[in-house]
C-alpha cells in the first residue's frame, strides 16, 4: 500500500494557474482513494476506485456517493486533463492489447496499445518505456477519430525498493491546457485497513 500528498497545478493557455491538493491512498492494484484538502470549495470531494473498474464520486454538497458510469469515465477527472478512465485502477494489460513498435532509440521500448473495449475514449495509446526499469517515460493519446490530442510526461523516483511517479504532466494539445501532478510525503507498506476503501468511508471528511 502507499499514501501521499498530491499537488495538482492546472494551467490554461493564458498561463493562469489553479492549485489543488489531495490525500491519495492506495492498497494493492485496484483500491485507490483521492480526497481533496484544498481549495476550500473542494475540501471533502473524493473519488474511490475499486476492483472490476468501479469508480465512486462523493460530493460534499450533495452528501451522496454516486457511481461513475462507463460514459462518464471518458469525461475529465474533477476538471483536470486526466479522464476517469486514465485514473482507473484496472491494469493496462487488462484494458489494452500491446504491440512493440520499432524505435531507433535503443534506450526505450515503444508500445502501441489498442483498446479491447469499444467504450474506451481512445483509439490507441503510444507508450515509451525505460528499457532498464520498465516504467513509462511518455504516453501519447489518440481520440476516437485517431487524432493525437494529448500526452503525459513522467518523472520517476525510487524510495526504498519502490519506483513511483514523482511527477506527471498531462497536456491537452488542442485546449492548450495542462495538469501537473506531484507526489510528496509518500509512505509505503503502512498496513492500510480495507475499511479505508469503502463507499461509506467516502462520506467521512478527514
Amino acid at each position: 500500500d502507499k499514501e501521499a500528498i498530491v499537488k495538482m497545478v492546472l494551467k490554461d493557455r493564458s498561463g493562469k494557474e489553479k492549485v489543488r491538493e489531495a490525500v491519495m491512498k492506495q492498497k494493492g492494484q485496484y483500491k485507490k482513494l483521492y480526497r481533496y484538502t484544498y481549495p476550500e470549495k473542494q475540501v471533502g470531494t473524493a473519488t474511490l476506485s475499486l476492483p472490476d473498474d468501479v469508480i465512486w464520486l462523493f460530493m460534499p454538497a450533495f452528501n451522496k456517493a454516486v457511481k461513475i458510469t462507463l460514459l462518464s469515465k471518458s469525461q475529465a477527472f474533477t476538471g483536470t486533463d486526466f479522464s476517469y478512465e486514465d485514473m482507473s485502477g484496472t491494469s493496462y494489460n487488462e484494458r489494452f492489447t500491446p504491440k512493440i513498435i520499432p524505435n531507433p532509440n535503443d534506450q526505450i521500448y515503444q508500445l502501441e496499445l489498442m483498446p479491447k473495449s469499444m467504450k474506451s475514449r481512445y483509439s490507441k495509446i503510444m507508450v515509451y518505456l525505460d528499457k532498464t526499469h520498465f516504467y513509462p517515460i511518455k504516453m501519447e493519446y489518440f481520440d476516437k477519430n485517431k487524432v493525437y490530442f494529448k500526452y503525459a510526461d513522467y518523472k520517476y523516483k525510487k524510495q526504498g525498493k519502490y519506483w513511483y511517479a514523482e511527477e506527471v504532466v498531462m497536456k491537452d494539445i488542442k485546449k492548450e491546457h495542462s495538469t501537473e501532478i506531484t507526489l510528496t510525503d509518500i509512505k509505503f507498506d503502512q498496513g492500510l485497513d480495507d475499511a479505508e476503501f469503502t463507499v461509506e468511508n467516502l462520506k467521512i471528511k478527514k
